[in-house]
């Protein structure tokens, strides 16, 4: 494989943060833009993050020398200097929108972890093991765009990630509808314990628009592509509870779910560990070998023993059982910086290299 030179274009950030982490060593890609707004522009990524850096891991090596540019007022320089950027980028949804468009019309393509661009129905929001197909859907947009190279491709949002990846397998059993009630990390809202004290000791039963993405975003990951647009999928009918917990990172999610024709209890375990996506079938650099961990304690999984399980790129399964009023419950567990957030977006970027669209 090609080495890809790459930009991370609100590299200051969490999850900028995390991406930048993710490319020290990657066997493809190389860091060589560090991107972000313009108070931080011109300077040092490693003197800026001085003080400002979140992660247990330490500032790598390779964006400790480079100099930031102004993710917008350099963006003609950056595309000219990358073969695409991931966006992790901080501002209102318009601007956000208008950024990437703008990067992908300067034929810059653009992996992206914001929300804007979720519902653009020719961008393809992807979680690599469970829709790869979507990304059939680029070329449609990039005559919308007029661009040759240049596109913008998302990854869903990260609370999806712990249980939609265990509903998948199961789906054609006739999955008619679902129950979840999340409980996500800290980190999420991009913070720490240092910076979110009142997190300490404490639950808060809401978290502003992460519902609505828990019930509808499933829909489009489930969709197919009609038409040159993603046409969503209308089962099953999906209802959420989102809750912030004191916990740094990690969203698990207990799931109730019932079925039109109800499986076994060893059918669905068999799914679960046979369960395998073109991530793995290319062998992707940061797929996981086993997608779907299946734990039979009582007890398990839990988020601080197996949040970090496979490099933070597996999903965590556990507690199995028949439900008095669905047909079944169960525990989910995935890291939500790594495969719902930067990890799952570099996975992204991986497929989208490997399929000959980068």
């Amino acid at each position: 494989m090609k080495k890809y030179k790459v930009g991370v274009i609100g590299a200051t950030g969490m999850v900028g943060q995390r991406f930048v982490t993710l490319m020290q060593g990657h066997p493809w890609f190389t860091l060589t833009v560090v991107a972000a707004s313009p108070r931080s522009a011109g300077k040092r990524y490693g003197d800026v993050m001085e003080g400002r850096w979140q992660l247990e891991t330490p500032l790598p090596d390779c964006a400790r020398d480079l100099i930031i540019m102004d993710a917008a007022a350099d963006a003609e320089k950056i595309a000219g200097m990358v073969d695409f950027v991931f966006s992790a980028v901080d501002m209102k949804k318009e601007e956000i929108q208008a950024l990437e468009e703008r990067y992908a019309k300067l034929e810059c393509p653009v992996v992206s972890n914001n929300s804007a661009h979720r519902w653009t129905s020719d961008v393809p929001m992807v979680v690599p093991e469970i829709n790869p197909e979507h990304i059939l859907v680029i070329e449609s947009q990039r005559k919308r765009l007029g661009t040759k190279r240049g596109f913008i491709a998302v990854k869903s949002n990260c609370s999806l990630q712990s249980y939609v990846p265990a509903l998948n397998p199961l789906r054609d059993f006739g999955l008619e509808k679902v129950l979840v009630c999340t409980y996500q990390a800290i980190s999420g809202a991009g913070k720490t314990f240092e910076t979110w004290p009142e997190m300490v000791d404490n639950v808060i039963p809401y978290i502003g628009g992460e519902e609505e993405k828990s019930e509808k975003e499933p829909m489009k990951l489930w969709g197919k592509v009609e038409g040159g647009v993603i046409v969503n999928a209308e089962k099953p009918a999906i209802t959420a509870q989102c809750l912030r917990v004191p916990v740094s990172n990690g969203h698990m999610a207990a799931v109730f779910a019932s079925f039109r024709e109800k499986p076994s209890k060893e059918e669905i375990l068999k799914r679960w560990a046979e369960f395998k996506g073109r991530p793995q079938e290319l062998q992707l650099p940061t797929a996981p070998k086993q997608f779907l961990h299946y734990f039979t304690e009582d007890n398990m999984p839990q988020t601080k023993l197996h949040r970090n399980l496979e490099n933070g790129m597996a999903v965590s399964v556990g507690r199995l059982r028949e439900d008095t009023q669905y047909d079944y419950k169960f525990v989910c567990l995935s890291h939500n910086t790594l495969r719902g957030a930067a990890g799952g977006a570099v996975l992204l970027a991986e497929l989208l290299c490997a399929e000959n669209y980068i």
